[in-house]
């Protein structure tokens, strides 16, 4: 399954690179951007697969953070592209390099769509596929709506319960593990749901669409049970359209007088690093000042040239609160785990519910001219205090299951309402085996990708 990428072609990429160092606060190296050794396709014809693969063999052996151990299969065996890509892929074999979940391609049309222009196509339904891999005895609830999406028109809204999916079983889709079906490839696709909404059957058919994403949600200022005024947001996508969303949720806080700031990523996969970094940012404030927000290492190949720090800044809208509670688990992913990341050792960052996805790992995606982005890992991302590699999670101090039936921004929410009692200095619990660090499984993987989540930490 293909899915949305940001995809920079050769020459457009160097400009963009250029741009997003001078804006970042500071870097290790000249600027720049990696090239991706694709031929021109006017001189292959029509994108023939032996000298795609060619060009993969090449830019894996230059631009891949763990080329040193990873896999070198001749380009000329009979695999398709797609199976030699994933051929490349460091194993995990070697104790220097982890098994590479997260290298991936998808198309160069949607990934630009995505995350430049703020757009998305799709029928906007999210599901509690993860927490339901293996186990079809649980209902599958909708998760999460998109805002303008075909689902929200249509009145679907977070804890349906889906009964069944183009006549499927709610069962036997989570017995397959593929919720792809509520994903799309073209504008008038349509999918069937059956779904329990407020205890009434409804039959929906729903028609894909492209709409705009609106990635920051539910911002509002709550009060604890001991009085405490409280900032609430939640982020979904680290898109440039986050950030001016972010800075007015800010002000609002300020004139409200807010103590303490939750700031909701359950959901958010990532996006751009200098969108995480801004983000930051308004929370840190002045306490960022002349400190790294995160450090970008490339393999040794590049290092010198290409490593880069994005250093906070601080803008006037900015809280400047000591403690931030973020709310976790296994789909925040990649640049939403790296601001977890980053902010730790400049404020007191309190992680509740589950374990985030293990990702501190990120991409220039390269476009191939042929209509396909390859977003590898080109380099890891560690903080001011030398801190990363988390490749089985961050851990939360709090931990909290779901109720998928309350809803977000609610102070009965399990995640928000541990937070909000911590916050009153109640403590909270520990970590348990389903909440704490552990390795993403292949199955669980595969739930993720169908629900179709976007991982990306983009050096951008």
């Amino acid at each position: 399954m293909t899915r949305p990428f940001k995809a920079w072609t050769v020459r457009a990429a160097a400009a963009a690179m250029l741009a997003s160092l001078a804006a970042c606060g500071g870097g290790g190296g000249q600027a720049g951007t990696p090239m991706f050794n694709i031929p021109n396709p006017a001189s292959v014809s029509q994108c023939a697969t032996a000298p795609r693969k060619q060009a993969l063999r090449e830019y894996f052996d230059d631009w891949y953070f763990w080329y040193q151990t990873s896999p070198k299969p001749d380009p000329g065996n009979g695999a398709s592209l797609f199976d030699y890509f994933e051929s490349l892929l460091s194993t995990g074999t070697d104790p220097a390099a982890p098994l590479d979940r997260w290298s991936y391609y998808g198309s160069t049309a949607a990934f630009e769509q995505f995350f430049t222009e703020g757009q998305t196509l799709g029928y906007g339904v999210l599901v509690n596929g993860l927490e339901t891999s293996g186990r079809p005895d649980l209902p599958l609830y909708v998760r999460y709506v998109d805002p303008q999406s075909p689902a929200a028109q249509a009145g679907v809204v977070r804890g349906d319960r889906i009964l069944s999916i183009n006549g499927k079983s709610a069962a036997e889709v989570i017995r397959a593990g593929d919720f792809s079906a509520l994903s799309a490839s073209a504008a008038g696709e349509a999918v069937t749901l059956q779904i329990s909404h407020a205890g009434e059957l409804r039959d929906l058919g729903l028609k894909a669409a492209t709409y705009n994403l609106e990635p920051v949600t539910n911002q509002r200022v709550l009060t604890s049970p001991q009085g405490k005024r409280v900032g609430y947001v939640m982020v979904k996508d680290m898109v440039s359209q986050a950030l001016q969303p972010v800075t007015d949720a800010m002000v609002q806080f300020q004139a409200a007088g807010v103590s303490e700031l939750v700031l909701d990523l359950r959901y958010n996969g990532g996006g751009l690093v200098s969108v995480g970094r801004d983000i930051a940012s308004l929370i840190a404030g002045s306490r960022g000042a002349g400190r790294a927000y995160a450090s970008l290492v490339y393999n040794d190949r590049k290092a010198a040239q290409y490593n880069t720090s994005y250093n906070f800044n601080t803008p006037p809208q900015a809280l400047g609160l000591q403690r931030v509670y973020i709310l976790a688990g296994e789909r925040t992913c990649s640049a939403s785990e790296q601001l977890a990341n980053g902010l730790r050792g400049v404020v007191d960052v309190v992680l509740v519910g589950h374990a985030t996805c293990g990702k501190p790992v990120g991409f220039n995606p390269a476009d191939d001219g042929c209509g396909v982005t390859y977003s590898v890992v080109n380099f890891e991302s560690v903080n001011a205090l030398g801190q990363g590699r988390y490749f089985d999670g961050l851990v939360p101090q709090c931990a909290a299951n779901e109720d998928f039936t309350q809803a977000l921004g609610t102070g009965t929410e399990p995640l928000l309402a541990v937070a909000l009692k911590h916050a009153d200095g109640g403590g909270c619990a520990a970590p348990t085996a389903s909440t704490a660090r552990r390795s993403l499984s292949a199955a669980k993987k595969r739930a993720l990708i169908s629900e179709g989540e976007r991982p990306a930490m983009i050096a951008r």
